[in-house]
């Protein structure tokens, strides 16, 4: 097996694309509308290349192609790339490989290791909208800044070793780590927390200020602590506050893994949250913002924001809020 970072020169090749999708490939893919085997399928990709390296009919469901190929660079793409380079050997890895793509790919705290190692992969959450710095390994090895492509090149041979020797790279997971752990302790101390509303399978989520002002982060222009929250919330739709000022920064998403085509974990729908927003809307004291649908990460749903497109101070407590988006 060999890989080439996906260019328009392999569109006519043969290949097996794993992680991403593309043209003329046989995918190993959980992305949205892949074409991967049924017995395969799983909810990371990493899963689905192991599955892939134990079938014993793997040269079937390969047709023999070796070229390997990606068309994006993350954590979830690098390990499932590695694995089907690897083959059977990756088998001896399948937990660790499992933690850190659930980390990558869907912000979840599978084990501390998993999320430190996809930190050193792909750098910070999946979720981060300040993640743009590209791979912290990557950039290491290579003393500056790199593509995609050479990203790969320059990690895939580290990946045994990040998985089994993680401390060895502590200090390029310490930052990031860190402010995970300052998230995830204040769900343990009670300073932040979860209200599970079952029958709206709705998750109302307070995140303590202390989250954000120890490392310089702001609720209104940073994102939420996902790894956390995934920990903890349990819900269909989670509705995510901060108090800021004298009032409450908002945003509603959907769970970090439901971009994705799972299996073992549910299919979220999209909710239609135009009449929800219409009466937040309405009831709000702050008419320097406005609650509105905002698609601009996988998987936000909504948001309170300001004329200037950032997180804005609403004056609806939490409670309300809630009250609101269960009846719709």
């Amino acid at each position: 097996m060999r890989f080439e970072f996906y260019h328009p020169g392999l569109e006519d090749v043969p290949k097996l694309s794993v992680d991403g999708t593309v043209g003329n490939a046989i995918h190993f893919s959980h992305w949205v509308g892949n074409e991967t085997p049924a017995e395969l399928k799983a909810d990371t990709s990493t899963e689905i290349a192991l599955n892939l390296v134990a079938a014993p009919h793997r040269q079937r469901l390969t047709q023999g192609i070796d070229l390997v190929t990606n068309n994006h660079f993350d954590t979830d793409g690098v390990l499932s790339v590695w694995t089907v380079l690897t083959g059977e050997h990756a088998l001896d890895l399948n937990h660790e490989l499992t933690a850190a793509a659930e980390a990558g790919d869907f912000s979840e705290f599978s084990s501390e290791a998993g999320v430190r190692a996809s930190i050193v992969i792909q750098g910070a959450e999946q979720a981060s909208p300040t993640n743009e710095s590209g791979s912290p390994l990557a950039r290491k090895l290579a003393g500056e800044e790199v593509d995609e492509a050479r990203a790969y090149e320059l990690v895939l041979p580290e990946v045994e070793r990040v998985l089994t020797h993680i401390d060895d790279y502590e200090q390029l997971w310490r930052e990031a780590w860190d402010r995970i752990a300052t998230a995830l302790d204040s769900f343990a101390r009670g300073t932040s927390s979860v209200i599970e509303l079952t029958a709206a399978r709705l998750s109302v989520i307070s995140l303590a200020p202390e989250i954000f002002s120890p490392s310089g982060f702001s609720p209104t222009r940073h994102a939420a602590p996902y790894t956390a929250i995934s920990k903890y919330a349990r819900g269909e739709m989670f509705l995510i506050a901060t108090p800021i000022e004298k009032g409450w920064a908002y945003r509603i998403d959907y769970p970090y893994y439901s971009w994705a085509e799972t299996i073992v974990r549910p299919q979220i729908k999209r909710r239609d949250l135009t009449a929800a927003l219409t009466e937040l809307n309405g009831a709000e004291g702050n008419r320097d913002g406005k609650w509105q649908p905002n698609s601009s990460e996988l998987t936000s749903a909504a948001k309170f924001l300001g004329a200037d497109g950032a997180l804005a101070c609403s004056q609806l407590p939490p409670e309300r809020v809630a009250e609101i988006l269960a009846a719709e």
